[in-house]
């Protein structure tokens, strides 16, 4: 083959295992592990001692009445773990929903798993998480030993681990190889202790296999539930429009345009009365009728944008409000008509029940779902179990698969959460 078709060799090789700066930096991620593995190692030591102080009391009977509150903290501080393993590699789902009492948590395969993780994860995470600390700054201290041992009386004049007194300058700056060899130890072992630090919870915390997929099945279908419930409260909404507006007034046209063309019949003056009576009424249906196409897909969300929308929204809502959205380009028609549709909800209930004196939207895209936020100034205090409409708006979210928060303290202020999934 001649010289100028064969690649370079250097595009094709692989990343060199001693190549000290790929070392560090997967030292570096590895010690803000083991430094988080100590926060939810601590909280394990604090979990365990009270479980055993729980099981102690249930011996004499008193500790029934903790199980319940000790089976939440526990499901917790399990979480806390869960979420940390799913920043740093694949997600770990929880199980859902902690046992109520000491029997159910007997039987649940889960809270046994979580239990020994709480055993374990307590002292391995713990210890593994010290000595990951305690590496750096004792290759620290060791290598800069050259700057401070004559600063310091004779006696502490000590490398980190105390071996021997340094006397004299080769001493120390033997201590400093000591503590470059230190940091070369330290990049070698602390993506390893990371793992085994991290190796329970991957063991016990996991759900078993299949488990993920059956929990999305589950979703999905309560989604499709949601979906067909949602899909026929609209054409319930629909059909309760044109039958109680519309079609009342293209009856009251007819009637009138009967009565006109009798009273034209015998030459009656009250013919134009009756014409103009059913022209009005043929005008109030008429824009009924636009209102119930409008409440399907407003026109202004095909023919402009969202932002254009919900301004729009804004700008006729009692409540002086504020819109700040900040995305570019187009979704799906069902994600724009979904967000269309909880803004107006939302808005409806903040002039309604909340007594705000100003409200603000908020629009944003980001991982993949478009973010709405409302919030208000008004009392709080809002349920959405009291028929204020925000069980409409959670079907009408998780039909899309998306997820809605509430958060409405006494006295306010109120603010209402949804996320769309948009696919980009």
């Amino acid at each position: 083959m001649p010289a100028h078709d064969a690649p370079p060799a250097a595009a094709h090789e692989p990343a060199r295992p001693w190549d000290v700066s790929v070392r560090a930096r997967t030292a570096l991620d590895a010690f803000e592990h083991l430094v988080g593995g100590i926060g939810t190692a601590i909280l394990a030591l604090i979990m365990l001692l009270w479980l055993v102080f729980t099981a102690a009391a249930c011996l004499f009977g008193a500790g029934l009445f903790l199980v319940p509150g000790t089976l939440r903290a526990l499901r917790a501080v399990a979480g806390r773990e869960r979420v940390r393993l799913s920043r740093w590699g694949p997600e770990v789902i929880g199980p859902g929903p902690s046992p109520t009492g000491l029997r159910q948590a007997v039987a649940d395969p889960a809270t046994r798993r979580e239990v020994g993780w709480v055993a374990s994860h307590a002292l391995l995470g713990t210890v593994l998480g010290l000595v990951g600390l305690t590496l750096p700054l004792t290759s620290a201290t060791d290598a800069a030993f050259p700057l401070w041992w004559s600063f310091v009386p004779p006696s502490e004049a000590t490398p980190s681990l105390g071996l021997w007194t340094v006397t004299d300058w080769p001493g120390a700056f033997a201590v400093s190889l000591l503590g470059i060899g230190w940091f070369a130890v330290t990049l070698a072992v602390a993506p390893g202790m990371a793992r085994l630090q991290a190796w329970p919870g991957r063991r016990l915390l996991t759900p078993p296999p299949g488990t993920d997929l059956v929990t999305r099945v589950a979703e999905l279908t309560a989604t499709r539930a949601a979906a067909l419930d949602a899909h026929a409260t609209e054409l319930r909404r629909i059909e309760r429009a044109l039958h109680d507006g519309t079609q009342n007034r293209l009856v009251a046209v007819t009637v009138l345009l009967g009565a006109s063309r009798r009273a034209v019949s015998r030459g009656s003056a009250d013919a134009d009365a009756l014409l103009e009576r059913a022209q009005d009424a043929a005008e109030q249906a008429l824009a009924e009728l636009r209102a119930v196409v409008r409440g399907i897909l407003p026109p202004v969300l095909a023919d402009r944008s969202l932002t254009d929308a919900l301004s729009g929204l804004a700008g006729s809502c009692p409540v002086p409000c504020r819109v700040d959205a900040d995305v570019e380009g187009r979704f799906a028609a069902s994600v724009e008509a979904t967000a269309y549709f909880v803004v107006a909800e939302a808005l409806t209930n903040v002039a309604r029940h909340s007594g705000a004196r100003s409200a603000s939207v908020t629009v944003r895209h980001r991982d993949g779902r478009l973010w709405l936020r409302v919030t208000d100034d008004g009392r709080g205090g809002a349920d959405e179990h009291r028929g204020s409409g925000l069980a409409g708006i959670r079907k009408r979210v998780e039909a899309l698969d998306g997820v809605l928060t509430l958060a409405s303290p006494p006295g306010g202020p109120t603010t209402l959460e949804a996320g769309l999934p948009c696919g980009s």
